[in-house]
């Protein structure tokens, strides 16, 4: 597994649509992952458009991927403006030799939701959307620390202790010009490993819905 940091040159015109659309952006992306006229495997790369950007102020995007990609296959001229030394994820956090209890820094940007009458809803609520992660955590092998909060009726519920930010609706334009929305949200946080096969899975795979709109991979750091 390895992650590959790379800026676009916001001079460029198909940079400028590709950051304006993620449904693009996936597809240019998923041509440094595929022979040309050939599909791009399904799962073989997750990524994300950071907040932050490059010291010249170029946009940042993080690529999660099984294989090394070949940016040249991309075929525009002037898209790249610099890409980092891919780092070898499996061997710099040693996730074959995860073991419960591991403590880790931790970014997400997810579509948090709930199905309601055969609906897919974004989760606006703040309370909901860590109530997700939460979810989220149980299912893929991790927990977050816990926060108490009191309500008006000074009864005590248990919150957990992550930071959730920007909040927006993606939009995206298919091939077919079928239009796509997806709500979306930043978390940061810490997190403790409750099970190291699932917590495995959730790195390699990613977490919840909206993929191609660059959402679902987990970032991890480890804490000393």
């Amino acid at each position: 597994m390895f992650l590959h940091r790379i800026h676009l040159d916001a001079r460029c015109r198909e940079a400028r649509r590709d950051l304006a659309d993620p449904y693009q952006l996936h597809s240019t992306l998923c041509r440094a992952f595929s022979e040309p006229d050939r599909k791009c495997p399904a799962g073989e790369f997750l990524w994300r458009l950071e907040p932050e950007t490059s010291p010249d102020g170029w946009p940042r995007i993080l690529v999660q991927s099984r294989s090394m990609p070949d940016w040249a296959r991309i075929g525009v001229h002037g898209w790249l403006a610099e890409a980092d030394t891919a780092i070898n994820l499996s061997e710099r956090l040693k996730l074959d030799s995860l073991t419960a209890g591991q403590r880790f820094r931790f970014r997400l940007r997810a579509n948090p939701t709930v199905n309601r009458d055969g609906k897919r809803l974004g989760l606006l609520r703040l309370e909901d959307q860590e109530k997700w992660i939460a979810r989220k955590g149980t299912q893929h092998g991790f927990s977050l620390p816990k926060l108490a909060s009191f309500d008006l009726s000074d009864s005590t519920t248990e919150r957990v202790d992550v930071r959730i930010s920007q909040e927006r609706m993606l939009g995206g334009t298919q091939h077919a010009g079928n239009g796509i929305r997806v709500f979306s949200v930043l978390y940061d946080g810490v997190l403790g490993v409750t099970n190291a096969d699932e917590f495995r899975k959730a790195m390699q795979s990613g977490i919840g819905h909206g993929k191609v709109m660059g959402l679902g991979l987990l970032s991890a750091v480890p804490i000393a």
